[in-house]
Formats: structure tokens, C-alpha cells, sequence
């Protein structure tokens, strides 16, 4: 027989003669309980304080519901659990695990929630560097571009003998009319174009940029920033940049020359350099036929262009042979022959160069960073930090929580569907909250081990 159905209640199929309801009435209940995790993270690392330090609130203080604190940390939490959008928050700010995070469980005033709604989150997005009048909270961007550093340096205990910083370009579509809309030809759409860097897995710099540009515009400034402020905390740890063929531009490579920098950035292929390899490409060739395999013939000269680079530098060519055409592929260094041979050079350094992508992909489809629909660049800047931030977030927690466990190497969109997307019964005594999450949790085991190192990384923390 079918359960009567009323407004709040649904009826599904019986199980075993007995009807199957459902309703929204389980009272203070939360689907991320496993972002407490987040908040340990933060504790662990210091991360929120220390990123609304970067905002001057001129407000007046007697009529603060919310501190720059609890938005900021608000907007990176929920983008580090889901939540992209602006108006998910009028709900989330009834979330019990929200105002958790945010350290509140009630507001000031009676009318108001533990957490902002989205027309307060909207004021902090549409901040500018300096506060005026209709703008009383400001933000600082240099500030901001110093805290990814500061917190790539303190994820060290030491510091390393070489680091390898990775750049690259990549699209970030528009679907409005936002300030600084191009077309770009290759990504055959209207878009920006942001410049990130990154050593491994950690992030030091999001650059929002228009896309009328070369690739490379900016480059020069943002890595003289970064490698500035590695250095005056790990002077002698050797800097090598990496980066595909749209870096390889004399500005860039003079720079690093003059500044003990290496590089290592692939090389567009020209008629000149295929003729310059000929011969190791008719080796592959040969290679190739006689063993029913791609073949690849590994070649290492001087070279310069005929009038864009000031002067001869080392490149390894790749003379591959494969598919039964050629695959020539080309690379320019300041490594020197001893340092490091033609062919581990390209297959084992530059090759890796790859994995990047993937870290570009967590910022932009996990973390949606790509997001950027305000009308101004100035804003979209923001938001393109407070998805960083939030990757920063996860970072910390899959570092600290998660080494040597089956989510040591996991995405952020891994980490968020089993760790975080977890549903709790909240309940609130004069004693204690407590989040009774689900028995039968798959991850029960990894998420405690999480919870406890971040927990005792917090309380060992100088922060």
C-alpha cells in the first residue's frame, strides 16, 4: 500500500510490509561534518587569521556582525566543501558546522545567523585596496601574493637542497562581458588567461591576466617576486624553472642567467632545428622500422635564434620516430651537459613538468577557480585567491592528515567526496557539540588518523 504523502513527508516503495518515509525534520543536521577537518587544517597551519590580515575592515565595530575573519573563512571553507556560489550561503549560514568553523553558534543580534548570508559575501568580494565610503573593507593583494610563499616556506622543516617552480598558462573562460574579455585563437573562446606557479604540489602564485597577451607577459615579475622571498629564507637552495614552449622567451631566460636561476622550457620546433637533427631523425626512422617500435635518437648542441636570443644556449632535441611519421620535440636549458644528460634531462625532468596540469585541474574543476563572473578584474583577482586559498586548505590537510595513507596522493575532489561530504547528527549541551557521524563510514579510519595529527600539528604549532 502506498504511504499517504504529505508536504513533508514522502512515501517510497515498503520493505518488507512496512512503509518507507522520509522527511526533512531531523533537526540540527549537517552533510559536511567532515569539514571539521578544514578547521583543524587551519589551526594546524594558521591559515585563516593570517589571511584576513590581508583585509582592512573600517567598520564601524559596534554594529560588526562579522568579522573579515569569519567571511574570509567562510568563502574558503565552503568553496573547499562544494559550494562555488554566493547564494548557497544564505543557507549555509543555518549550517551548524559552518558557524563551528566559524567559532559562533549564535549571532550578535536575533535576526541574524551565526555566519554571513550572501549580500554581506558580496561586499567582501567587490573590496577594493583602498576603503572608502560605500567600500569599508579593503584588501591587500601583495600581502595576499606573500602569504602562498610564506606558507610554501613553512611547509618545510628544513630547507631543500633544489627546488623545481613549474609555470603555466591556461584558460579561464568567461561567458559575460567581465573587464578584460578577449578572444584567445588557440582556446577558441572568450577568456582570461591566469599565470600559475607551483613547486610540486604546493601553490605560490595565481596571476589573473586579460588574454590579449603572449603567455609568458608577467612571468619575469612574478618569479622575481617569488624567488626574492625563497631566498631570504633558504639562500642556498638552487631554483630551477620549468615550463613549456610559450616561456622560452629571451627576457625570462636572461633573467634567470643573471640572477643564478636555471631553467628548463621546451622550444617551439622550427624548420631550422628539424633540418638541424635530420640525421638523428633518420636514425629513429631506421630504428623504428627495424624493430616494429617507436624510436627515439637523443641529440645535444649549442643554439640561438637567428636574432631573438642574445646569445647561444643548450638544447636536447628529441628525435622520435613513431606512428610511422616523426615526433621531433625540443628543449632549452641552463643545465649543463654534466648536470644533467640529454636524455634523463627530457624523460625524466621536463616529462614531469606534466603533473602540473593536474594540480591546475583540482584549482579549476575542484576548487572552481575558473568561477571568475563578477564584472571586474579586480574581483575576479579575489576570487581566483580564495580558490587558491581554499587549495592551499587541502593541501595543509592532505599533508599533515593523510601522508602515508590511501589518500596521501588523492585530488581535492577525492578528498572532499569521502573526508568531508559527510552527514552527522549536531548536537548541542551546555557540555560539548557533537558531530555523531555515520557508524559505517568507509573512511572512519583515515579520517580519525587525519583528525588527530592535525589536531596535535595545531597544539605543537608556534602559530
Amino acid at each position: 500500500m502506498q504511504t499517504e504523502c504529505t508536504p513533508d513527508l514522502f512515501g517510497f516503495a515498503p520493505v518488507e510490509g512496512r512503509p518507507v518515509v522520509a522527511g526533512f525534520d531531523g533537526g540540527a543536521i549537517t552533510s559536511d561534518a567532515g569539514g571539521l577537518l578544514l578547521g583543524a587544517a587551519d589551526s594546524a597551519i594558521g591559515l585563516m587569521d593570517r589571511f584576513a590580515g590581508c583585509f582592512q575592515d573600517v567598520r564601524c565595530a559596534e554594529l560588526i556582525e562579522h568579522d573579515v575573519v569569519t567571511l574570509v573563512g567562510q568563502r574558503v571553507f565552503a568553496i573547499a566543501l562544494g559550494y562555488e556560489d554566493l547564494v548557497d550561503h544564505d543557507d549555509l549560514r543555518h549550517d551548524p558546522l559552518m558557524a563551528v568553523l566559524a567559532g559562533k553558534l549564535k549571532a550578535k543580534r536575533k535576526d541574524c545567523a551565526p555566519v554571513a548570508g550572501k549580500s554581506t559575501l558580496n561586499r567582501l568580494e567587490l573590496s577594493r585596496p583602498e576603503a572608502s565610503r560605500y567600500h569599508k573593507i579593503s584588501h591587500d593583494g601583495a600581502a595576499i601574493e606573500r602569504l602562498f610563499v610564506d606558507l610554501f616556506l613553512e611547509a618545510h622543516d628544513q630547507a631543500p637542497d633544489e627546488i623545481t617552480l613549474d609555470l603555466d598558462a591556461t584558460d579561464d573562460p568567461l561567458h559575460g562581458h567581465q573587464e578584460g574579455r578577449f578572444f584567445h585563437g588557440y582556446y577558441d573562446c572568450y577568456c582570461y588567461l591566469p599565470l600559475y606557479i607551483f613547486c610540486g604540489r604546493h601553490l605560490l602564485g595565481a596571476k589573473l591576466r586579460r588574454s590579449n597577451i603572449d603567455g609568458s607577459a608577467g612571468a619575469v615579475e612574478e618569479v622575481e617576486r617569488i624567488v626574492s622571498q625563497i631566498r631570504d629564507r633558504w639562500p642556498q637552495t638552487r631554483i630551477v624553472l620549468r615550463a613549456d614552449s610559450g616561456f622560452a622567451r629571451e627576457a625570462l631566460m636572461a633573467w634567470c642567467e643573471a640572477n643564478r636561476v636555471d631553467y628548463l622550457f621546451g622550444l617551439a620546433r622550427t624548420a631550422r632545428l628539424e633540418k638541424h637533427i635530420a640525421a638523428a631523425m633518420d636514425d629513429a626512422r631506421e630504428a623504428s622500422q627495424a624493430s616494429g617500435k617507436p624510436a627515439r635518437v637523443y641529440r645535444d648542441f649549442l643554439w640561438s635564434t637567428k636574432d631573438s636570443w642574445s646569445r647561444r644556449r643548450r638544447v636536447v632535441a628529441k628525435a622520435e620516430w613513431t606512428n610511422d611519421k616523426a615526433n621531433p620535440r625540443f628543449v632549452v636549458t641552463s643545465l649543463e651537459g654534466a648536470q644533467a644528460a640529454a636524455q634523463s634531462l627530457y624523460e625524466t625532468l621536463y616529462c614531469a613538468r606534466g603533473d602540473m596540469e593536474n594540480r591546475i585541474k583540482e584549482c579549476q574543476l575542484d576548487l572552481y577557480a575558473d568561477r571568475t563572473s563578477t564584472a571586474t578584474m579586480r574581483a575576479n583577482q579575489l576570487r581566483l585567491w580564495f580558490a587558491s586559498t581554499a587549495y592551499v586548505l587541502l593541501c595543509a590537510l592532505r599533508r599533515i592528515g593523510l601522508a602515508q595513507t590511501s589518500f596521501a596522493n588523492a585530488t581535492c575532489g577525492t578528498i572532499r567526496l569521502k573526508l568531508l561530504k559527510l552527514g552527522a547528527l549536531v548536537r548541542i549541551s551546555v557540555r560539548r557539540i557533537k558531530f555523531a557521524l555515520a557508524s559505517g563510514c568507509p573512511a572512519a579510519e583515515e579520517w580519525g588518523l587525519a583528525a588527530n595529527r592535525l589536531i596535535a600539528k595545531a597544539r605543537a604549532s608556534p602559530l
